[in-house]
């Protein structure tokens, strides 16, 4: 086998492994969706907010002598 297969080969071999990837990330993606079937950006967005909210009553309760 020259350099050219090996190179040919190991072209192939990682081409194959970023369909795989491209393919599980897909998957990950659609099962990350929320149960209401809402994009990723919009559940995180909801749930930082909801955090800082329950920090900032954390902060308030701290101080509330």
């Amino acid at each position: 086998m020259g350099m050219k297969d090996q190179f040919q080969d190991k072209a192939e071999q990682l081409k194959q492994q970023a369909k795989e990837k491209v393919g599980r990330q897909d998957e990950r993606e659609r099962g990350e969706r929320g149960e209401r079937g809402e994009p990723i950006s919009e559940r995180g967005r909801r749930e930082t907010e909801r955090e800082q909210r329950e920090a900032e009553d954390r902060f308030d309760q701290d101080y509330d002598v």
